[in-house]
Formats: structure tokens, sequence, C-alpha cells
């Protein structure tokens, strides 16, 4: 059997439905032992034990544990159950986010924005805060974190969700840099449009809300199918094997980027900008206004 996640623990945060659990199911394909959490305690209890009869192998495990990443201490406590559970931590996949308020920003309610930045972007700093040091003594360590079209293009009207995934991606490559020298590899996942519970809140705030454009992609979206959360799940898996060992920094879609083939492109992405954030000058475009 091809296991690529064997011996591997890996706590997945969100992973009670939607890609979180697409996520969790891969990996305990793959032949990691996972603790999974969310909020929705009944929803994630019984995804675990799902789970439980689809591992791999006989000595793995799967653990559920109920969680608010946006509470600092209940952060702290997951990762603490997964170092008592299983004697340490490989992987951290921050997958649990919302949108948020939708509308724009002069009407939506001031503290179900900050709510959403705090699941969204103070979640992420939480669970990597916790995790980091097992992953430093363990000297190696995988962080995987959910960003998507929020973070590469403007997003009128969901401006929260827009604002938190632009900065999960700048704080991965932050954190890539902190850390290349631990052996601990952090990168972000662009998982494509999902057809999940957030396109449903898209298509129920309707058109007045998040205007008539993005209402209509949505709703097209819904008839389509969406991109098969699979996909998204596939690339965390390759990101938390050690095929992916050494690349970091990166902000990596699973539609469109061929990822597959990065391991032999490694020593070049390393030296590159290629999968970041960077700011667009007028040389790019073939422009000389800064002369």
């Amino acid at each position: 059997m091809n296991l690529p996640l064997s011996g591997r623990t890996a706590l997945i945060t969100g992973a009670n439905q939607g890609l979180g659990h697409a996520i969790a199911e891969r990996f305990v394909a793959a032949g990691a032992s996972v603790l999974i959490v969310a909020r929705g305690e009944e929803l994630l209890r019984e995804v675990a034990r799902q789970l439980t009869a689809r591992a791999a192998t006989p000595g793995q495990r799967v653990v559920a544990m109920p969680c608010d990443v946006a509470i600092d201490a209940q952060c702290r406590a997951a990762v603490e159950t997964a170092q008592r559970e299983f004697g340490g931590l490989t992987v951290l996949v921050n997958n649990a986010g919302v949108y948020g308020p939708m509308g724009a920003l002069e009407d939506v309610d001031g503290a179900a924005w900050r709510e959403a930045v705090a699941i969204n972007l103070f979640g992420v700093m939480s669970m990597c805060q916790a995790a980091i040091p097992l992953m430093k003594r363990a000297g190696y360590g995988k962080i995987i974190n959910l960003s998507g079209g929020g973070a590469t293009a403007p997003l009128p009207f969901i401006s929260a969700y827009a604002a938190s995934k632009a900065a999960v991606v700048r704080l991965t490559e932050t954190l890539a840099e902190e850390l290349k020298d631990q052996r601990i590899d952090v990168n972000a996942i662009a998982p494509g449009a999902l057809n999940t519970r957030m396109l449903d809140e898209v298509l129920a705030a309707g058109p007045a809300k998040v205007s008539a454009g993005f209402h209509e992609r949505a709703r097209k979206q819904q008839a389509t199918g969406g991109t098969p959360p699979g996909k998204g799940a596939e690339l965390a898996e390759f990101l938390a094997s050690a095929a992916s060992d050494g690349i970091t920094g990166r902000l990596l879609s699973a539609v469109w980027d061929h990822w597959q083939r990065l391991p032999e492109r490694a020593a070049e992405l390393a030296g590159s900008d290629i999968y970041t954030l960077r700011r667009i000058v007028a040389k790019d475009r073939g422009k000389d206004w800064d002369a």
C-alpha cells in the first residue's frame, strides 16, 4: 500500500464538514493519525466514527475534540491533546474559516467583522503559536494554511474574508522565513471554488449584499458542482508528506498549479518569488513611469 503519511500525526481544524472533512479523509487513507477539531461537536463525533472505520493501518488513531479557534485557550488545549494522544504533532492544517458579514463595509456589523477575522486569521496565529514549539523540539513539521480567492483579488462586499485570507498568506510567507532553518515548512492552499456551506451563505445573502455579479457566479457554481474538495485534499496530502520537504512559503492553487512536479524544481523555486504575493510595479508591465 502507498501510505505517504504513515507514522505522521495531524491536527485539522474545521474538520467536521466540507474541505476539512475531505482533508481528514485523505490523511487517514494515507496512513496518518488525526486529531479533528471543530465547533459542531455532534457532527464532529460522527465524522470521527466514519474516519476510524476507514483507517488504513491497525496503529492509526482518530481523535475528535470540540474547539473554537477564535479562543486562544482552546487552541492551546487542542495542541496539548495532540501531544498527549500522539506523542507529538507532525502536521497542522488550519482549515477553519468563515465568510463573515456580507455587504458594503459601511453597512456591516463591526463585531461580526472582527469575529470573522478572529476565526480566519487569529485562529491560524493561535494554532501556529501553540504547535510550533512541538515541531521545533521534533526538528520537523508541516503547517498548511487554507487561503483562497479572497487573498489574490479584491472581493467586494465580503471584506472581512478577503482581508483575513490575504493576511493568512503573508503570515504564511513570514512564518516560512522564521522557520526555514528548523525544517518546518509553511504553505498556503487555494482550494478552488467549492460547493460548501459558505457557498450556501453567499446564495442566501442575495445579490443586494454580495453584488449581482458575484451572486450569479455563485449560482452557476452551485449548478455546475464547483471544484471537488478532493483536489484541495490531494494538495494538502502532498504538503503534509515528505515529498514536499523544503517547499515552503508558497500559496499553491490546487486547481491551476502543477504542484505535483515541484519536488524536481525545488531548488529553482527556493530562489524565486513564484507562487507568492508581491506588489506589481510599473516596470513589471513594461512601463517606465518610475524612470
